[in-house]
């Protein structure tokens, strides 16, 4: 038999087992790219940046122990790698800058259907979509302030009424008068700095929500609350986190000359974005599973290092930000 050569004895040896691979089942691991270049080489999937200080320089990346890798502005992705990370059973998703945005995804054949099953179940029973939503509006309300045989048009009628008390005391905060919520996009510019701020900040949110919805097999079209709509799903998750993030950011815009580009950057600099990712994960589980016990994320451990081309390695968590 004909010896291997180097090249073929290192594909042999990178090529990876069903044993070589992490079991990953309901904890997910996001990754977050731009500006690089993603390719696949004799040893594995890697991100190759080149800058004038460093030169050339590559990270390969973990595929078998992702879950999703997010791909952001400035990235590109050869085929052989993008085929490895499906193999490796790696949900690819593109998006905008900081995950603002989520444009497309791709799942591997290989992803889990647990998540997606549970959600057409309860999406498909009248009786168990009423105790799904109930249950959305008890996590945006408190535990136990919903009474029982609460119909959805009167927790719809809660819910308006509790996001008009916020809208109140946040506009007498910032002493900007009434305030009445609008989107109307055949008049953006004409809108108040909060509608615009408010509608930036959401869009961002939508776009981090999706990604955690595909990331976990689950139907983004598929809502609970909200229906007829390809996001339907994002909406209802979203609206978990309004009134903590983006209803109290877009307030504090309310004198900003360009408040959609500051909602954006306020998300992206202060990563608020990635940090609340295992928390959507979590929520969605616990609302399709609530008989199920899972550990509550702890947002100060899923974030990392941030690799710079020229500085190195900075800490994660921290607005890099050179502005006010």
């Amino acid at each position: 038999m004909k010896a291997p050569s180097g090249i073929d004895a290192r594909r042999r040896l990178a090529a990876p087992t069903v044993a070589m691979l992490p079991r990953v089942t309901d904890s997910l691991s996001f990754l977050y790219l731009d500006v690089v270049r993603v390719l696949q080489d004799d040893t594995g999937v890697c991100a190759e940046v080149t800058s004038e200080r460093h030169g050339r320089q590559t990270v390969y990346l973990p595929t078998a122990a992702l879950s999703c890798v997010l791909l952001g502005p400035g990235t590109s992705i050869t085929a052989r790698a993008l085929a490895t990370l499906a193999r490796h059973g790696t949900t690819v998703l593109v998006t905008g800058s900081g995950g603002v945005r989520c444009y497309a995804g791709a799942q591997p054949d290989s992803l889990s259907t647990t998540w997606l099953e549970r959600q057409v179940r309860a999406w498909a029973d009248d009786s168990l979509r009423l105790v799904v939503a109930t249950a959305m509006y008890e996590k945006r309300f408190g535990g136990g302030t919903v009474p029982p045989g609460t119909t959805l048009e009167q927790l719809r009628g809660m819910e308006g009424q509790r996001v008009k008390a916020q809208y109140r005391i946040l506009a007498q905060q910032y002493k900007i008068g009434r305030f009445r919520r609008a989107y109307d996009p055949a008049q953006w510019h004409g809108q108040d700095p909060v509608n615009l701020a408010l509608s930036s900040a959401n869009t961002c949110l939508y776009g981090i929500v999706h990604a955690a919805v595909l990331a976990l097999g689950c139907s983004p079209a598929l809502g609970f609350v909200h229906s007829g709509n390809q996001q339907a799903l994002v909406y209802d998750i979203a609206d978990l986190y309004k009134a903590e993030l983006t209803i109290p950011l877009a307030f504090s815009l309310h004198a900003a000359t360009n408040p959609e580009a500051e909602a954006r950057r306020s998300f992206r600099e202060g990563l608020r974005l990635f940090r609340l990712l295992p928390r959507i994960v979590h929520d969605l589980q616990d609302l399709l599973d609530p008989s199920g016990d899972r550990e509550v994320p702890d947002p100060e451990e899923q974030l990392v290092d941030l690799w710079d081309p020229v500085a190195g390695s900075l800490p994660g968590g921290a607005n890099h930000g050179t502005g006010s």
